[in-house]
């Protein structure tokens, strides 16, 4: 197929598609998936080998949000029935911490509900970075705390956070639709802001909204532009009790050829499989980690995952092995750039004209070198197992399919610690 040839030589030499064929990697039939997955796969292996990078979730703060997003079950007026509390206390996000590190995670997210922090709140996330990295030696911290006020990136710097997490979610166009109470752009300032202050940048997409091809492809074409070191691809979870709650609209195949182009888009940085995973993907979990090369393990923010057992079975089977800490998760061509711009390992603003694979190789380097730093590269919302697993509810009898093709009786949405005595990030 011309096109995936192209797309593949393109993506060697870290040079994006036209718009024109991005929009037809998501037009590809289910007859051309599987070719279109391989391709994906070359430019992915070039890049990042088999590796697959591990990121484990801390909620420090749930539910309570005075934001509007349609599509999260903590927003302003959700009826979702969801853990709620307040902040936990740096020694509790220590331990929660601790056990996904101990399951192979090599990063830790800290995630916290609200429309952004406050100066004390970064004072609070300060304290616990602190406690986590003197807990956990070679961990890598990624703060995700909504949208930041002038210094707050630079306090997280310096309390030793290595990146900053806050995704665009769809196209600029589509983006008033979708939430009231802050812009598109209050969005793409923090990501500039994390830039600006030495933090290596992780922002991504939520996929399956309602949205036209188009804005996912300006989405992701935005994320490029920006710099983005850590592509988040999230499939929504229709909560019960939001806005979205019957936007069934993905299938396996749809998240597959979204993932192909969000890499062929943006072949050299981390493209992680985020929130919506098991829902959406279901058993072609293992054709996804060909595309990408990051994951979150076990629960979401408040929703379950499968055990982060299963997901360490599915990596070892499917031939892909786990990203170690020693490891830099970045080109090295890309941490180098990156380096060199200000933001340390493996982070910070892109040189002029960057965005998503747009540096020049190092002299005499190759994609799988590994070499200098680079691996902070991402984050997000999502964890690691280690938690006890709820059991699995019985499916719908009737397999009814939503408009698409999309199933909505084979995966049922689970709450996090819903009808358990779960602790917190337990």
């Amino acid at each position: 197929m011309d096109l995936l040839n192209t797309l593949v030589e393109k993506g060697l030499r870290r040079e994006p598609p036209t718009r024109e064929e991005a929009l037809a990697v998501l037009a590809t039939s289910d007859d051309e998936l599987l070719d279109v997955v391989a391709a994906a796969g070359k430019v992915r292996r070039q890049w990042f080998g088999r590796r697959v990078k591990l990121n484990y979730l801390v909620n420090l703060k749930s539910g309570l949000c005075p934001e509007d997003c349609s599509y999260c079950s903590q927003r302003l007026g959700s009826k979702a029935e969801i853990l709620k509390y307040t902040w936990l206390k740096p020694d509790e996000a220590s331990k929660a911490a601790a056990a996904g590190v101990a399951g192979g995670a090599k990063r830790v997210c800290l995630v916290a509900s609200g429309r952004g922090p406050t100066d004390r709140d970064v004072e609070r996330v300060g304290r616990t970075i602190e406690a986590i990295k003197e807990e956990n030696e070679g961990v890598e911290v990624c703060a995700c705390l909504g949208l930041l006020s002038d210094g707050q990136a630079e306090r997280l710097r310096e309390a030793g956070a290595d990146a900053y997490n806050h995704n665009l979610n769809t196209s600029e166009a589509t983006y008033g639709g979708i939430t009231k109470t802050h812009t598109y752009a209050d969005r793409v300032d923090t990501v500039q802001k994390a830039h600006a202050a030495g933090l290596s940048a992780c922002s991504g997409l939520i996929a399956g909204m309602g949205e036209a091809d188009e804005d996912l492809v300006d989405v992701v074409y935005a994320l490029r532009e920006l710099g983005s070191d850590s592509v988040p691809v999230n499939f929504l979870i229709p909560f019960e009790g939001t806005p979205l709650a019957k936007e069934w609209n993905l299938t396996p195949q749809r998240c597959l050829r979204i993932l192909a182009m969000v890499r062929f888009v943006c072949p050299d940085v981390e493209v992680r499989i985020a929130g919506g995973r098991e829902v959406h993907l279901r058993s072609m979990q293992p054709l996804a980690l060909h595309i990408a090369n990051s994951i979150f393990l076990g629960d979401y923010l408040t929703s379950e995952g499968q055990a982060g057992q299963a997901d360490l079975d599915m990596i070892a089977d499917a031939g892909f092995e786990v990203e170690g800490t020693g490891t830099p998760t970045l080109p090295a061509h890309r941490a180098d750039a990156l380096a060199t711009a200000g933001g340390g390992c493996g982070s910070g603003a892109p040189a002029a004209g960057g965005g998503c694979g747009s540096h020049a190789p190092a002299e005499g380097g190759t994609a799988e070198a590994g070499a200098g730093c680079g691996s902070h590269s991402g984050g997000g919302c999502g964890p690691c197992g280690g938690h006890a697993p709820v059991p699995e509810p019985a499916a719908t009898p009737a397999a009814e399919a939503a408009p698409g093709g999309a199933r909505t009786d084979l995966v049922a949405v689970r709450r996090r610690g819903a009808g358990t005595d779960l602790a917190p990030n337990a």
